[in-house]
């Protein structure tokens, strides 16, 4: 069995339209949510084997904010410039390439490829996967490589806007 938390990153600033989308920071309800959601987590004994992130500032740092909360140490963090706004081909292409002793695996990225990938093994449609979102997906695969939508089911969905 592995697990797989996809992880979409906390609210971004718009503030400055100068800047490129990958470059744009969290905001302050990000920097919130982060920590909540990385608590939640915590209290729920979750510990990943593994973290891979987007090279987004906001993805990035959602990451190291989480991780920090579950005891993960940044410097860990696997950063692929691939999960940036990735489809469900390359979201599916990646999960694929985990190492296999890796049993827990959180992936921070976008929508709306984390939106369709959720959907994909959800028994009801989720129209979003929202900022600073987590989808648990439990996956009956011994191999990452063996990951397909008969193999799997979301477990849990889990948001900022419930607890607050």
């Amino acid at each position: 069995m592995k697990y797989l938390y996809l992880i979409r990153h906390g609210k971004s600033s718009w503030k400055d339209d100068s800047i490129q989308d990958h470059e744009r920071p969290l905001n302050q309800r990000g920097l919130n949510d982060a920590p909540l959601m990385g608590n939640l987590l915590k209290k729920k004994g979750i510990q990943p084997d593994v973290i891979v992130s987007s090279f987004a500032i906001r993805a990035l740092r959602t990451a190291k904010i989480i991780g920090k909360e579950v005891g993960y140490s940044k410097e860990n963090i696997e950063v692929k410039k691939e999960v940036y706004l990735a489809d469900f081909p390359t979201l599916m292409k990646i999960v694929s390439e985990l190492k296999d002793d890796h049993k827990v695996a959180f992936l921070f990225g976008h929508n709306p490829g984390f939106t369709t990938f959720t959907n994909t093994f959800a028994a009801e449609y989720i129209p979003n996967v929202p900022t600073c979102g987590i989808v648990e997906i439990e996956l009956d695969i011994e191999k990452w490589s063996d990951i397909s939508a008969n193999k799997g089911r979301v477990v849990s969905f889990e948001f900022p806007k419930k607890y607050k």
